[in-house]
């Protein structure tokens, strides 16, 4: 007997798009973060519309920011304004994820980042995204990990849900590196409740 798949979310980096969301909500994914802001002040319009056409679709979507070194209250602030427009912290869409990849980000910025989209946003729950190497090595999430956080793990190793590395805090895994839309599992006892606003 095979255990009942879980809700499947998918990931658009920037300039990435999704020809139809509904037929991709019709293979049953339930949720998706979509990258609509980096760094500073930059925003991917194309990315913001995707946002609309998932959530029209009925996709759980969010709004996700791929960090850069530097400035982490200030990248919170510009998410927040980007955000706020497009319903990214209503009720039901994708908690906010922090792309945390790139060289240079850190605990402090990661902790920076949480402390102010919450306070900017007036929200609790946000997502961590890096990969498996990342959250071996360079980041401790107990440092800033509290119930409202869920660490996002990318491993690319085709096991949905089965990442290979453990926190009581991990809720996601990107499992596939399909060319668009990435494809992620919850891992358990996560639920798509445990993930959205």
């Amino acid at each position: 007997m095979t255990e009942p798949a879980g809700p499947t979310g998918v990931s658009l980096s920037l300039r990435e798009s999704v020809p139809d969301w509904a037929a991709l909500r019709g293979r049953a994914v339930t949720f998706a973060a979509i990258t609509v802001t980096e760094n500073l002040n930059w925003t991917d319009d194309g990315s913001a519309a995707q946002l609309g056409r998932a959530l029209d679709a009925g996709v759980h979507a969010g709004i996700r920011h791929l960090a850069r070194e530097g400035g982490a209250i200030d990248q919170a602030r510009h998410v927040v304004r980007a955000g706020a427009p497009l319903g990214a912290f209503a009720p039901g869409v994708l908690a906010p994820t922090l792309d945390a990849r790139a060289p240079g980000i850190d605990d402090r910025f990661v902790k920076t980042w949480i402390k102010t989209i919450r306070g900017e946003a007036g929200i609790r729950r946000v997502l961590v995204q890096a990969e498996f190497e990342d959250w071996q090595h360079r980041f401790h999430p107990d440092r800033w990990a509290d119930s409202d956080v869920v660490l996002w793990l990318v491993r690319r190793n085709g096991i949905p849900g089965r990442p290979g590395w453990f926190h009581s805090r991990l809720g996601v895994h990107q499992h596939s590196n399909r060319s668009q839309a990435p494809e992620s599992a919850l891992v358990y006892p996560f639920t798509l409740a445990d993930i959205l606003l």
